[in-house]
């Protein structure tokens, strides 16, 4: 055989190893969805992975608002299930994608009970989103808090003058370049920044104190963008208890009033790589870092 056919050779048996995988994923992922369990009430699960995003995720890490609302709403119009749990691994995201599943799990908790079950992370907008549940489990080392808000700006004007770019702004008012890469803030723009941060912030708060029944006060004390472990959480009143995904079930059919051992429904099969695989070290810590 000659160089040229074996590396022909390697390369088809490369792309019929990729497209077996491929396959082996999307069977499982049909068996996974086919298959559910035989019981006639049941809990359903969803799995909350990734950076929050508004909207629709793309898979790569992220997890879209409306993806959770559309499974909630499923667990809602499916007559089996008595009771859902949230099942977070997520280091957090944006403000409006964690107040769109916020208000969405308020309402539906008027109708079915809400448990959250706690992975490795669950801060910032993934705290965030937890606090109007029933009740929150998290394991003793779970990292979850970091209440607060960041943004940030990035001056890259220095190094523009070094690569000799020069750049001509046209705007039609005072702020419409405000974060441009090409210049600092002004000492306006910086306070106006400040503002923004501060009443994102206020809002955080005030629901968080709302949701978990904590003076707003106490709340504000927390907000200083600090992680806690499960066991300070809870200690601290962020988290209602300490247990894994088989605790937050068995509470959610006490809950939901089911006699007995639950059945499960997954309204979204979990994702094999974990939270931490997905997002890059770099991503999650600024994630972390921020309000989201």
């Amino acid at each position: 055989m000659t160089k040229e056919e074996s590396m022909k050779k390697s390369s088809y048996l490369l792309i019929g190893i990729v497209l077996g995988i491929l396959m082996g994923g999307i069977v499982g992922y049909l068996s996974f969805e086919s298959v559910q369990s035989p019981f006639k009430e049941k809990i359903g699960v969803i799995y909350v992975k990734g950076i929050i995003i508004a909207g629709r995720g793309d898979g790569g890490g992220y997890v879209g608002s409306e993806d959770i609302i559309d499974q909630i709403n499923r667990a809602l119009d499916d007559n089996s299930i008595k009771a859902i749990v949230l099942r977070i691994n997520s280091p957090g995201g944006t403000p409006a994608g964690a107040q769109e599943i916020v208000g969405k799990i308020k309402s539906a908790k008027k109708e079915k009970p809400i448990v959250v079950s706690m992975g490795d992370l669950a801060a910032s907008a993934a705290y965030y989103i937890s606090a109007p549940s029933d009740y929150i489990f998290a394991e003793p080392d779970t990292i979850t808090g970091s209440i607060g808000v960041i943004s940030k700006f990035v001056d890259k004007s220095k190094k523009y003058e070094k690569d000799g770019v020069d750049i001509t702004v046209v705007k039609s008012g005072e702020f419409k370049d405000m974060g441009a890469d090409w210049r600092a803030l002004s000492e306006e723009e910086h306070e106006y920044a400040e503002k923004i941060v501060k009443d994102a912030c206020e809002r955080f708060i005030k629901d968080i104190s709302d949701d978990r029944g904590i003076p707003l006060d106490d709340v504000r004390e927390l907000s200083d963008g600090r992680i806690y472990r499960g066991e300070e959480a809870k200690e601290l009143g962020l988290v209602d208890g300490m247990g894994n995904m088989e605790d937050a079930i068995k509470k959610a059919g006490e809950l939901g009033g089911i006699e007995g051992k639950p059945g499960i429904k997954y309204m979204n099969p979990p994702i094999p790589r974990t939270t931490i695989e997905v997002i890059p070290h770099e991503k999650l810590m600024a994630v972390m870092n921020s309000y989201t």
